[in-house]
């Protein structure tokens, strides 16, 4: 049985699913529990549904919630870290919650809310691919790009909170338009929904895709990485020429990480990242060497597939925790 008071929850907070943790202070799995996300209610139901799902996951550890350290929130948007605020989170309709308060009032522990790419980051830096090095920069491919630097084991805040916003470095002056109202950032080039945008495009002047077939069949509105990978093992040339365009960007974002931030290792994570491993990695390594600056970077900088999965976000949540409660 863990020691009391060394058991921290960690929840992944996503637009699609909820996913809670109660890791041991030996990062131990001990219960895990997951539910998925209803972002049409109001924050006040989705809080509760978070208080519900770590309880649900302290009691299947045979734990009580009096013997929790504290509860650790992953959350997909801009976050305030000091006060438990999420600023902004488009997929859940947020605006300047005060999760972290409304948690504590429900549970009655501490609670510490962060960034979902920040957290992901720190767990695979701590627990997973980032193992054994201390500049660790991670890049989290899905939706949009997301990113987060590590520098001497410590999380790298900016003096606002906002750093690491890798995905909308502009890559492209003038380029496609991003989500984020901008032109040209490495999100709009090498996201997923870029990805999807482009396939719709060569679509529409004629080329042959099986991409939309497959997902009709999935019943998905989105291309999800899945279906990324349905259509890969289909030949899809479409599919292909995109996912190639998409690995150049990606190694040019990567390459521009390594000559500014001089990090040991480059952790790429996301949907695909995990579903393809190193076929979806080795172009992006290649593109990476091509724009690198320094020659020693091709054998000193290892750049990697996160190995955490979907749960890297809510052991990455724990480890912050245990470094910001000391």
């Amino acid at each position: 049985m863990p020691r009391a008071k060394e058991v921290i929850v960690g929840v992944d907070l996503g637009g699609t699913s909820l996913r809670a943790l109660v890791v041991s202070g030996k990062n131990e799995v001990l219960a895990l529990e997951k539910t998925p996300t209803n972002p049409k209610q109001e924050p006040a139901g989705l809080i509760a549904d978070i208080a519900e799902v770590a309880e649900e996951a302290v009691r299947a550890a045979g734990l009580k919630m009096r013997e929790i350290r504290a509860v650790s929130v992953g959350a997909p948007g801009s976050t305030d870290p000091a006060r438990g605020v999420v600023h902004h989170a488009p997929n859940l309709g947020w605006r300047d919650v005060a999760l972290g308060p409304q948690l504590k009032a429900l549970l009655h522990v501490p609670v510490l809310v962060d960034n979902d790419v920040h957290v992901g980051a720190i767990g695979e830096y701590a627990l997973g691919a980032g193992q054994g090095a201390r500049d660790v920069v991670g890049i989290f491919v899905g939706t949009g790009i997301g990113g987060a630097i590590i520098s001497k084991g410590r999380l790298l805040e900016g003096s606002s909170g906002g750093a690491g916003e890798l995905g909308h470095t502009v890559m492209m002056v003038n380029g496609p338009l991003c989500g984020c109202g901008k032109r040209g950032c490495a999100e709009a080039l090498a996201s997923r929904t870029a990805m999807e945008r482009d396939v719709r495009a060569a679509v529409k002047k004629g080329h042959k895709s099986v991409v939309f077939k497959i997902m009709k069949e999935a019943h998905k509105d989105r291309m999800t990485s899945s279906i990324i990978v349905r259509a890969l093992k289909k030949n899809d040339k479409v599919m292909r020429k995109v996912l190639q365009r998409a690995e150049f960007y990606l190694g040019i974002l990567v390459a521009n990480v390594v000559n500014l931030l001089d990090p040991e290792r480059v952790v790429i994570g996301g949907g695909i990242a995990e579903r393809l491993g190193e076929d979806f990695i080795a172009p992006i390594r290649a593109s990476a060497f091509d724009h690198f600056l320094r020659h020693q970077d091709f054998h000193r900088v290892r750049i990697v597939a996160g190995q955490l999965g979907d749960n890297a976000g809510a052991l990455g949540a724990v480890v912050l925790a245990r470094q910001r409660l000391g």
